[in-house]
């Protein structure tokens, strides 16, 4: 009897696993599904093939979760935003979870002879700065930390996956996405949030290039890497992209114009507010930074991106 392959996402409660966990089932309907999470699943939908689990990510649970499932596939999806921009989702908590769980991952994927490993990382890795490339491209330097200590976990997160890939590739496949901003109906980051709010206002002495993907073609993308997308770093964005400006009057139209120059000098008052401001995010609403995407289209079919920047931030806007 052939073994049931099984797959574990870890963030199971985010929206794009729980929409990634729908197109896995769809196009693999007899792969098993362990979602795993450190926050509440008691509301989460059945799906069917899919068992959730709430766990602390500690190693002794890790440990046992292993042992348990002899998992074929992980996908890292539990990554801690800085969405909140609250106390308790401080750096030094954001670290631990975001470096030393990965790290734990990584090793007890290795140990367990996981075929396939996909961890999710982020186009902030790269940084804005205005003298970035016009696209860059995964060789880049990543130098967000270098300018923002918030985004040291993001960084060492991401530097950890790609240093375990490259040094046992020869052992497990691992796959590294760096997508753009993902936006959509489920997703709660920070650039969602700035889109949607009315308070948030629109930059008037900046206006970058900016590329956003809508969830389900990224989840559509974490499901291809399953089987055809090789080891390797890849950029994750649409061919098209929009300026800030136009995207955010696109979807909140009645927002403020403001300077962006002033917004840093008040950001704390803001973060008292119904809209949080990430630091980091200022710098993305003052400089570019486009994501060549080549890399993932050779492993991709032509069209294979369900949703144009332009349908993505139409589908934000309604009720």
């Amino acid at each position: 009897m052939v073994k049931q392959k099984t797959a574990l996402i870890l963030g199971i409660s985010g929206g794009l696993a729980q929409i990634t966990a729908k197109v896995l089932r769809r196009e693999n309907p007899e792969l098993r599904i362990i979602g795993v999470d450190n926050r509440p699943i008691s509301k989460l939908p059945e799906l069917s093939g899919v068992v959730y689990k709430k766990l602390r990510y500690s190693r002794n649970d890790f440990e046992r979760l292993f042992r348990s499932y002899k998992f074929d596939y992980v996908f890292h999806l539990g990554r801690m935003t800085h969405a909140k921009s609250n106390p308790r989702a401080s750096l030094a908590q954001r670290l631990d979870l975001n470096v030393m769980g990965t790290n734990r991952i990584l090793e007890l994927s290795l140990e367990h002879n996981i075929k396939k490993l996909i961890m999710l990382s982020t186009w902030h890795v790269y940084g804005a700065f205005p003298d970035n490339s016009i696209f860059i491209n995964e060789n880049s330097l990543l130098r967000a930390s270098i300018q923002n200590a918030d985004l040291r976990d993001v960084v060492e997160m991401d530097q950890l996956s790609t240093n375990f890939m490259w040094k046992n590739q020869a052992e497990i496949e691992t796959v590294v996405f760096r997508p753009c901003s993902i936006i959509g109906p489920t997703i709660q980051n920070s650039m969602t949030k700035y889109l949607t709010n009315n308070f948030a206002p629109v930059g008037i002495d900046y206006d970058p290039m900016m590329q956003f993907i809508h969830e389900y073609d990224m989840a559509k993308v974490l499901s291809r890497a399953l089987k055809s997308i090789p080891t390797g770093i890849y950029n994750v964005a649409p061919d098209d992209f929009i300026s800030i400006q136009d995207a955010k009057k696109f979807i909140t139209p009645k927002a403020l114009p403001f300077s962006i120059i002033a917004l840093e000098g008040i950001a704390k008052i803001i973060n008292q507010t119904s809209w949080s401001v990430p630091s980091y995010l200022i710098d993305y609403l003052k400089y570019p930074c486009l994501l060549s995407n080549k890399e993932l289209q050779k492993h991709l079919p032509k069209n294979f991106m369900r949703y144009s920047v332009q349908d993505s931030l139409e589908l934000m806007r309604l009720p």
